[in-house]
């Protein structure tokens, strides 16, 4: 499982990365932690290459050198950020058996991923409709391969015959995607809440 790292910019402290980033050069690196910690405050719209520079501590002109476009670099923040997330659902449900216990344990870790202020996950998905439609076409890939794991659960599930899996899953997704918009902390923990999601969602005819 990759590990999440915090790293500072310029004294700014930045958003998690996964140590996936380790591969790349230590400038590379740099510049990918700059870009989350500006794409999570002030989103992909609202940010330039110039303040990502800034907080990168390189020169302007220099960030072409590691990534030709905004573009081009939400788009790997984006698929990094996914790939965290599905490592560490994927994580959260080895070992168990029981398909309602996985199902119940991939959402609790989602909602916690979801909720976490830290998390890059929800300011980047919140970000789709501020893109144009060539990035927002590699962005939904990118998602689709991310929800690949919710594929196979929901899969696994012994669901009745007339359920239709595939509205299953979106409607299901579509829920936990939402709960950040309710959610306060306090109210109930992320386990609580996948809890009583997989609970609404289990039918009675299934047990």
């Amino acid at each position: 499982m990759a590990k999440a790292t915090l790293r500072r910019s310029k004294g700014v402290e930045t958003t998690f990365l996964p140590a996936a980033v380790e591969r790349v050069s230590e400038r590379r690196q740099e510049v990918l932690e700059a870009a989350a910690n500006v794409f999570r405050r002030k989103g992909f719209r609202d940010s330039s290459m110039r303040e990502i520079a800034e907080v990168a501590g390189i020169r302007g002109g220099s960030m072409y050198h590691h990534f030709t476009s905004k573009e081009a670099l939400f788009l790997e923040i984006h698929g990094v950020a996914l790939t965290s997330a599905a490592i560490q659902v994927e994580a959260a449900i080895a070992g168990l058996t029981d398909p309602w216990a996985r199902l119940e344990a991939a959402c609790a870790r989602h909602l916690e991923l979801q909720v976490d202020p830290a998390s890059l996950t929800l300011p980047l998905m919140n970000d789709l409709p501020h893109t144009d439609s060539d990035l927002h076409a590699k962005l939904v890939v990118q998602r689709d391969e991310f929800e690949l794991v919710y594929r196979r659960l929901v899969e696994e599930l012994p669901l009745p015959e007339s359920f239709d899996r595939k509205i299953y899953r979106i409607t299901l997704l579509t829920l936990m995607n939402n709960v950040p918009s309710w959610y306060r902390p306090g109210l109930a923990t992320p386990a609580e809440i996948a809890h009583q999601i997989v609970h609404i969602y289990r039918h009675p005819t299934a047990d």
